[in-house]
């Protein structure tokens, strides 16, 4: 089993990949070196999912009334949800620190 990502070090990690056994990938955030966000405009959207089906992080969720909801933690600011979205409900914004 894998350790939590804070207990890990760097040399502990495998060279070009942390990905080395299956179900590990969830124990690390990935989006952190992201330099855009999207910002999501609920009142925009349809509720049609095609974000959702974009993604290809699996960064986006659904909540119980049909909306999304992005998981920064793993967002990697691609856009391309934004760019699949028909209606602009979600647009990609410069990260802050």
């Amino acid at each position: 089993m894998s350790k939590p990502e804070r207990e890990i070090t760097w040399k502990e990690l495998n060279v070009g990949c942390v990905i080395d056994e299956p179900g590990n990938a969830a124990t690390y955030r990935t989006g952190d070196w992201r330099s855009q966000r999207p910002v999501y405009n609920k009142d925009r959207c349809i509720r049609c999912g095609t974000c959702y089906i974009f993604c290809p992080d699996m960064a986006i969720k659904t909540i119980e009334d049909g909306y999304i909801e992005h998981d920064l933690y793993y967002c990697k600011g691609c856009g391309i949800c934004a760019q699949e979205c028909p209606t602009e409900a979600i647009a990609m914004k410069d990260e802050v620190e």
